[in-house]
């Protein structure tokens, strides 16, 4: 049975490639945008609740050949968790909760393949580059802001990863896309009191753009 399965993924997989195709054979560049919903992953901390946040961003799709393209991106990501979930008896009189925010420029690299016109998976590696980071108490507000420094900062300043995706785009250019990303490196520094914690970032994307 396990080999007959195998046998059926390898015909699937190998049908699709060859019907495959992209809709363009020379390079493009497009802009997208979208919604994040992050949270890190950890044994250590357990389950953290999410931050709902944006993503948005420049791109380019490089065609190798009808079916397979390269997709370099540069993007905007606000990411981080939710630290504590409040009610109205709070001592803050807010029912918002208390958000960890971790904003990146994130630059995935991704490989693209069409499995039909127009429909394409997406796997590649991630890099990130902190830029901003602040506990904020307020997230639906203005105030309540605390910003950490580089200084006082336990979490480190890049960040690896791996994203995982799909997208359809449409004859006009427009096209929608949805992507989950995956730390590969524990996001506190080797030097503080949190260099044996396990945490890892995680994001799921879904977005829309246009290819020009």
């Amino acid at each position: 049975m396990k080999k007959l399965f195998l046998s059926a993924v390898v015909l699937f997989t190998a049908t699709a490639i060859a019907n495959a195709q992209s809709d363009s054979t020379t390079p493009q560049l497009g802009i997208k945008g979208g919604l994040n919903s992050s949270s890190i992953t950890s044994d250590d901390f357990g389950d953290t609740k999410s931050r709902t946040s944006f993503n948005v961003g420049l791109l380019a799709e490089i065609p190798l050949s009808e079916r397979i393209s390269i997709q370099p991106e540069l993007l905007y990501s606000g990411q981080g968790f939710d630290i504590e979930e409040r009610d109205q008896d709070n001592i803050f009189d807010t029912d918002e909760n208390i958000e960890y925010q971790l904003d990146y420029i994130q630059v995935p690299v991704l490989l693209k393949l069409y499995l039909v016109k127009g429909l394409s998976v997406e796997a590649g590696p991630q890099f990130g580059f902190k830029i901003h980071e602040e506990i904020d108490y307020q997230p639906n507000a203005d105030g309540g802001d605390v910003e950490i420094s580089e200084d006082d900062s336990y979490v480190k300043d890049v960040d690896t990863g791996v994203a995982l995706g799909a997208s359809y785009k449409f004859d006009s250019g427009f096209f929608i896309n949805g992507r989950y990303t995956i730390g590969l490196t524990d996001i506190y520094k080797d030097d503080t009191i949190f260099q044996n914690v396990d945490a890892k970032n995680k994001v799921w994307q879904v977005g829309l753009g246009f290819m020009f």
